[in-house]
């Protein structure tokens, strides 16, 4: 028996001639959360309404636990089987207790069982105290809150999820994504999760897919594709700000030298003289110290010295740019800033490991770090 919920093949939406649409193979198992990102208008939303069976592919096949849909009165019955939750949630005029209880109605389940479900998940989200309020008079955070025990109250095969934290306020936003998170670690729900935010992103997966023009550029964990993303595209949307070009000048061993601007680097791999590779560094990844004597560039460190042209503050960090002969991004604290009375103009070394700096592939596919492997440069 599969544990597959939702299976697309090769499905295809188009639109006044043109295709928004375009997905070759997805595939969400019970248990998982899958989160798309993506640009606006990279056809997250027409994806959410597909799996959800209100909008139907121009071509190519839906399956819902391993049945095609496509035929009107099944597709009511699977939809009765997932739960979506919105970004901006509509509550009727009526108490929370009743708003969250609205689909156990459609569905003819009342009496103890509905009463035992509502209780179970006002309780769990932490509104229980809120049950006898008028819906619409809950702030932002609450009405989420309900509107998510709407969709769990179900008991949902499949949950998605449409950027349902963009409306809120930061510290409202995190504790709601807290809660959810450990839900979804706990309930046996496949859940499809739409989002922008890429934080969320990385914390809410198991899987993490990257949309764009319909398309699906790169699929998998989150580590692999925030640090090793496929193509100089989803490096850059995914935040990997650091993408230089580098020219190999010396292999020795497991280890090279290339040359990025005015500066000199250490990278994994076997390489041949005058090869150029494209390098991505998330800017996570490099630290920035004083300036303290002599220093050298160790086998799997990296230490640059360079100038800090900028400063911005960063969330609860700072964005740092240095120019080392190459610009090049720190994402670091304020605090160690602050130690360092780090400013404008300012001498700095910028360190990072050999091991952090990722080779993006011109033709956008994998190249596996290995002595034997090195990326085609043919390619423009």
């Amino acid at each position: 028996m599969t544990s597959s919920v939702v299976e697309l093949r090769e499905v295809k939406v188009e639109r006044d001639g043109r295709t928004v649409l375009d997905i070759q193979h997805l595939q969400l198992e019970l248990g998982k959360t899958l989160t798309v990102i993506g640009p606006n208008g990279a056809g997250k939303s027409t994806l959410l309404r597909v799996v959800g069976l209100l909008e139907r592919p121009t071509h190519g096949t839906v399956f819902h636990h391993g049945e095609a849909t496509g035929d009107g009165k099944q597709d009511l019955i699977l939809r009765r089987r997932l739960a979506v939750v919105m970004q901006r949630p509509f509550m009727r005029n009526a108490s929370t207790w009743d708003n969250v209880a609205t689909g156990l109605k459609f569905r003819g389940i009342g009496g103890s069982e509905a009463k035992r479900r509502v209780g179970d998940w006002l309780d769990r989200l932490g509104i229980a105290h809120l049950a006898d309020r008028n819906a619409r008079e809950l702030s932002g955070g609450e009405a989420q809150r309900a509107s998510l025990a709407r969709g769990l109250v179900l008991e949902p095969d499949l949950l998605l999820l449409d950027e349902p934290f963009a409306a809120l306020d930061e510290p409202t936003r995190l504790a709601l994504h807290d809660d959810l998170r450990n839900i979804l670690q706990k309930v046996q729900t496949a859940t499809l999760f739409v989002t922008h935010n890429r934080i969320e992103a990385q914390t809410l997966s198991d899987e993490l897919a990257v949309l764009m023009d319909g398309n699906v550029r790169q699929a998998g964990s989150s580590y692999d594709v925030f640090y090793r993303p496929n193509s100089e595209e989803v490096a850059t949307f995914v935040g990997m700000e650091n993408i230089f070009s580098a020219h190999i000048i010396e292999q020795s061993g497991g280890l090279a030298a290339a040359r990025v601007g005015r500066a000199e680097i250490t990278l994994v791999g076997s390489w041949q003289q005058g090869d150029y590779v494209l390098l991505g560094l998330r800017p996570e990844t490099v630290q920035i110290e004083p300036v303290k004597g002599e220093h050298t560039r160790l086998g799997s460190t990296n230490r640059l010295q360079g100038r800090i042209t900028a400063i911005m503050p960063f969330g609860g960090q700072a964005r740092v740019i240095i120019n080392c002969g190459f610009p090049l991004v720190s994402i670091v604290t304020q605090q160690s800033l602050m130690a360092m009375r780090a400013t404008p103009g300012m001498s700095v070394l910028a360190t990072f490991q050999t091991a952090a700096l990722h080779i993006i592939d011109r033709s956008r596919q994998r190249v596996t770090l290995t002595p034997t492997s090195r990326p085609d440069t043919s390619k423009p």
